[in-house]
């Protein structure tokens, strides 16, 4: 199996490190990575200017390693064309959660949803960062997670989250909340006006969803779709409102 891995914390994150460290257990793996922070990024990609890549400044344990003056998406593209189109895209782990709403800004989630467009397996994986992250600890969590969706084909698009001390995994959902925003203004050390961006979520998590999975201390894996057609409203509206 050959696996590229990526992430949107850039190629010196502890999180990519160990993700590779863990993929190599399933295949041969290369690192493509972007040289500096990408963090919700999104599903942005460079078409303004061109990419480079360069050998990593340190080193991945003997494992092949890149990175590059771009995006996520970015990484999953141009390393996909570098290697001959691997058979997955592992993207993490992410240095904070990707859950619920936050799938729509992910870097992350994006270099694995690029990785389906281009007809592969994409994976994204993170964990929150209320403390120091242990990977070692994480370590047979992920393990067991990349095991059950390597064995499972039609699982071509998933996410997955680690608490910091799991006691289990579920299957989830994607939690989908309704949020208040709060616009927070400053001023710099030159005494000029800028603002921070929060949000305030008005509702609390679902059971069976991926936030209400992480609160409870379980490992969330959560199956995607790229298609964002909602088949309801569609025939819905087709009965309503017929276009001939």
């Amino acid at each position: 199996m050959k696996i590229l891995v990526t992430n949107d914390d850039g190629i010196y994150s502890p999180g990519l490190a160990a993700l590779a460290k863990i993929a190599a257990r399933f295949g041969e793996v290369k690192v493509v990575a972007p040289d500096v922070e990408q963090s919700s990024m999104g599903h942005a990609i460079t078409a303004s200017r061109p990419l480079s890549y360069k050998k990593s400044p340190i080193e991945f344990d003997g494992i092949d390693a890149w990175r590059v003056n771009g995006t996520p998406a970015d990484c999953v593209a141009l390393g996909q064309h570098l290697w001959d189109k691997p058979d997955v895209v592992l993207s993490g782990i992410n240095m904070g959660p990707n859950l619920g709403n936050a799938m729509w800004h992910s870097g992350t989630l994006a270099a694995a949803k690029q990785a389906v467009l281009f007809g592969m397996k994409g994976i994204a994986l993170s964990t929150p960062t209320d403390k120091e992250p242990d990977f070692e600890a994480l370590d047979p969590f992920v393990e067991k997670a990349l095991a059950v969706l390597f064995e499972n084909d039609h699982l071509n698009l998933v996410n997955v989250n680690f608490p910091p001390d799991p006691k289990g995994v579920r299957w989830t959902r994607q939690s989908v909340r309704l949020y208040d925003n709060q616009i927070v203004p400053a001023l710099d050390p030159m005494g000029r006006k800028h603002y921070w961006f929060t949000v305030i979520p008005m509702e609390p998590a679902e059971e069976g969803t991926d936030r209400w999975a992480i609160e409870n201390g379980f490992v969330s894996i959560t199956p995607l779709r790229l298609d964002l057609t909602n088949e309801a409203d569609l025939e819905k509206a087709k009965k309503a409102y017929p276009i001939t």
